[in-house]
């Protein structure tokens, strides 16, 4: 019996252990571990450090560009004038050439800026997500403490329900009620253990969605939110004062939120886009050079392939006429650039929904 006694202490010791060895996380280390963990996050980032590279490419077209070439083979010589036996002989030979562009009429400068104001635009896409991840993260943390009173508020309900069952019985046996009210008491008591059991059914749907928010893979949940103790007759009172009105409130988010910056940033992409376009009418002016040292073993060979030559040049580049594509392309960069400037105003329309919706929805919970 002794025997007994001491295992099951040792089993709801062990229970306990396990359920106090669960994490427990506040709403705000919540949001670090959104951040850290969070796939979506991940992939806007690495879009993000993709454009940055991509920046780094386009100005690479201020630099020079240097090509180094070097082959060893067989030649053979054919008999000429000059040579009255065919020639055969190795050869080993190397090239070094230089190319510079001096000035293309904004065709590097315009794709470099597109590079930097498209970079800048992905930089503000990743900085909203953040901030629609720390919303989420809060939404989704708020849930589950909803979900956990209203299991308290259930509980309760059960037990309210029962005793009224008990008195509706002894009412019943005395004479003083029907059958009915004690039917209706049945029912109502298993109504009310329906709402418990689908409370608790919530709660599980609630850390869920916490966990497809955070990032988190396992099937078991092995974590739980930190409860504050909550002052049910006074909740007003424990909420922060918030300070500006509705036209300082969307004002504010106009000149801050990332949706708005970020289409900003792609108007900006887009006009230096339409500008490289538009330079396509003009040519390239660049300098070049080649030095070539090449050496072949037969002495013949060697008078008809000079072991050294260079040369240098400015050179232009010209394109007269490709089928109209210059004009079609700088007319689509046009259009794109108008898509844009309507995308902001329809972006500006929804951050001002939004706002005056959170604002009006913060008065009507108080």
């Amino acid at each position: 019996m002794k025997n007994n006694t001491l295992v099951k202490c040792l089993i709801l010791g062990a229970l306990a252990f396990s359920l106090e060895a669960k994490e427990r996380y506040t709403v705000d280390q919540l949001i670090l571990l959104s951040l850290e963990k969070s796939p979506d996050l991940a992939v806007s980032k690495f879009e993000y450090d993709a454009s940055k590279s991509r920046y780094d490419s386009a100005f690479s077209g201020y630099l020079p560009e240097v090509n180094l070439n070097a082959s060893a083979g067989h030649v053979y010589q054919d008999a000429t004038f000059n040579q009255p036996k065919d020639t055969e002989s190795n050869l080993i030979k190397g090239q070094l050439s230089l190319k510079q562009v001096i000035y293309d009429f904004g065709k590097t400068g315009g794709n470099v800026d597109k590079q930097k104001f498209t970079s800048a635009s992905y930089g503000m896409k990743n900085q909203q997500k953040i901030s629609n991840k720390k919303l989420e993260v809060k939404k989704a943390y708020y849930s589950i403490l909803k979900a956990y009173a209203l299991i308290d508020v259930q509980k309760e309900n059960v037990k309210l329900n029962a005793a009224q069952l008990y008195r509706a019985q002894k009412y019943f046996e005395a004479g003083i009620r029907t059958k009915i009210d004690v039917s209706d008491a049945k029912v109502r008591l298993i109504q009310s253990k329906l709402d418990l059991k689908t409370a608790e059914y919530d709660l599980k749907l609630a850390y869920s969605y916490m966990d497809k928010i955070l990032g988190f893979t396992k099937i078991e949940n092995d974590y739980s939110v930190y409860k504050p103790e909550l002052k049910i007759n006074d909740l007003a009172s424990s909420l922060a004062r918030y300070d500006l009105n509705l036209h300082n409130a969307i004002v504010f988010a106009y000149e801050n939120r990332y949706d708005i910056k970020k289409v900003k940033a792609s108007i900006q992409a887009s006009k230096a886009d339409r500008d490289t376009a538009s330079s396509e009418y003009y040519p390239s002016l660049y300098l070049s050079a080649n030095y070539i040292l090449q050496d072949a073993q037969e002495k013949d060979l060697q008078y008809l392939l000079p072991k050294n030559q260079w040369n240098a040049g400015i050179n232009l580049d010209w394109n007269i006429y490709h089928g109209g594509s210059s004009s079609a392309k700088t007319q689509e960069k046009k259009i794109n650039t108008s898509i844009q400037n309507a995308q902001l105003v329809t972006t500006k329309l929804t951050v001002k929904t939004e706002t005056t919706d959170a604002y009006i929805n913060v008065d009507k919970s108080k």
